[in-house]
């Protein structure tokens, strides 16, 4: 993911941004700072998740769409994004930041999903949780500094497993760690729609939904719902957020399960 954890932590995974200025009943403008290459969520040729909700929000506003293109990744992280562009007031709205974010407002949830592990299907691991018993003698891929890393650490999984850092570095892929599925590692972690979108050219791996968990004592979170963020202050341009949001749920929902993105329940959020 991009790390919102560290883009959910990552994004991991998010990053596009919409901004939207209203001049009567006349919508100016919807600017959105994208990261011009980090696929599935963005890039230059319009072909990310975010660039489509993007395009569909501006046209719900009747606004014009226009791009303003940083990285989301390198020094400094997705945090460093939302300072220089965000809060420097480049654009006016983040998409893809966890609901619960401290340092953006945002809107009403708009999906919901999840960390996931990923395994070859011809090894029939059974796999359900963080605590599942074959974790201990397998090799395990993590995007770095997440919610999955820390869940590792808890339980000393960490000792034999192998980061990726696709969401810090411009030049990686949320591929690479798919890629090493079967080779490099046994099984992966990572924000599903992180890799949802490529998922669909490997059928030979299995995809199982990480549960939220109160195993170890405090609470852990691997299921998030998601949001757009605005500037603290900015209820104007949340409320026109959340005005498209609540009225075009169904459609949103579309493009993201176009590009392979899984989405869950609220329900799926307690811990078990």
């Amino acid at each position: 993911m991009h790390k919102f954890f560290a883009r959910i932590g990552t994004f991991v995974g998010a990053l596009v941004a919409l901004g939207v200025v209203s001049t009567g009943a006349q919508a100016a403008d919807l600017r959105v700072c994208a990261d011009p290459d980090y696929m599935p969520y963005s890039n230059k040729a319009g072909a990310g998740f975010e660039n489509q909700i993007a395009t569909f929000v501006a046209k719900s506003m009747g606004a014009k769409l226009v791009y303003v293109y940083s990285s989301t990744r390198g020094t400094g992280g997705f945090d460093q994004f939302i300072h220089e562009q965000l809060y420097a007031k480049k654009c006016d709205v983040v998409m893809d930041v966890p609901y619960a974010s401290d340092n953006v407002l945002t809107s009403h949830t708009y999906y919901i999903s999840s960390y996931v592990f990923v395994f070859p299907k011809a090894k029939h691991y059974d796999i359900t949780s963080m605590d599942s018993p074959i974790l201990k003698n397998l090799k395990i891929g993590f995007e770095a500094d997440t919610p999955a890393e820390n869940g590792l650490k808890i339980r000393t999984l960490i000792l034999h497993a192998v980061p990726f850092d696709s969401a810090d570095s411009p030049s990686g892929s949320p591929t690479e760690m798919l890629d090493a599925v079967g080779s490099k590692v046994a099984v992966g972690v990572t924000w599903e729609p992180a890799v949802g979108y490529f998922l669909r050219n490997r059928p030979q791996l299995s995809v199982v939904a990480v549960p939220n968990s109160r195993s170890q004592g405090s609470p852990e979170q691997y299921a998030f719902p998601m949001s757009m963020g605005v500037r603290l202050g900015d209820n104007a341009t949340i409320a026109r957020l959340n005005k498209v949001i609540d009225a075009h749920k169904s459609e949103i929902t579309a493009i993201l399960a176009r590009n392979g993105v899984r989405l869950i329940k609220p329900s799926d959020l307690a811990s078990k």
